[in-house]
């Protein structure tokens, strides 16, 4: 029986390397294959749930039973999301992973941060709204006024009021905004100030949120003093709001002595 592990030849020694050569590969074969897949539960494998949504008091019962293990990484506040609840987990549902694995969740937090308002003045709409979005708040009622300033915002405002730049406000806040329209003021038709006493005259370009502008003295036979004989532009033109209406009065008028 011995005489076969004697190496009296070239022969026997290689072949004894060959069978050497074998038992290793059948060993590792071996190891990897049946003992290690043995001791390791290979094959064995949980199918991880769908976590989303679920109320952080749930998932140790609920995990538990599915031989899984949990941890909350972290905690953001989400506008519009319930406290305490699921929003991010991995590894991802349905993935496959082994016996008390452990899954990293993200819960949504009860109350949301204070970040600082940003400077949004005179920026686009679409500018401001980016950095609105960027500070987690959100774009509220816009509004349009007059103003030359076409879709730049002249007024940021929270709750009713201005809020300035630097202010805390929670994170999710809805801010108002109000942009200018381009227009500058809105138009209207010039009133007819004909035989008006200057003093009558310029309460009705008042009450027009029109201005008085150059006031020219003019003779005019037959006309009351201190009244208004021409204007420019005239009646019905339409120009806009804030803008200046001249005047010609017959004689020299008061107004003028006073100023």
């Amino acid at each position: 029986m011995f005489s076969f592990f004697r190496a009296e030849t070239r022969r026997d020694v290689f072949l004894h390397a060959i069978i050497a050569l074998l038992a290793a590969a059948i060993l590792v074969v071996g190891f990897f294959n049946v003992y290690l897949p043995y001791i390791t539960n290979h094959g064995e494998t949980i199918t991880v749930p769908n976590l989303m949504g679920m109320h952080k008091d749930q998932l140790e019962e609920f995990l538990s039973e599915r031989d899984l293990d949990f941890q909350i990484d972290d905690s953001a506040y989400h506008a519009g999301g319930q406290p305490f609840l699921v929003f991010q987990q991995y590894p991802l549902p349905g993935s496959k992973v082994k016996q008390n694995r452990k899954i990293y969740l993200s819960i949504n937090s009860k109350n949301p941060p204070l970040v600082k308002m940003p400077a949004l003045l005179n920026r686009s709409f679409e500018n401001a709204r980016r950095e609105l979005e960027s500070f987690g708040l959100l774009p509220g009622e816009i509004s349009y006024i007059p103003d030359l300033q076409q879709n730049a915002v002249l007024k940021q405002m929270f709750r009713g009021r201005e809020i300035a730049e630097g202010e805390p406000i929670a994170k999710g806040s809805k801010i108002d905004l109000v942009i200018g329209d381009g227009l500058g003021a809105k138009e209207l038709n010039v009133p007819d100030l004909s035989g008006m006493p200057m003093d009558e005259a310029i309460l009705v370009l008042q009450g027009s949120n029109l201005q008085k502008g150059t006031v020219i003295a003019e003779e005019k036979p037959g006309a009351a003093a201190n009244t208004i004989i021409r204007q420019k532009p005239g009646p019905g033109t339409r120009i806009r709001e804030g803008d200046m209406v001249d005047l010609w009065v017959a004689g020299k008028p008061e107004a003028e002595e006073t100023e």
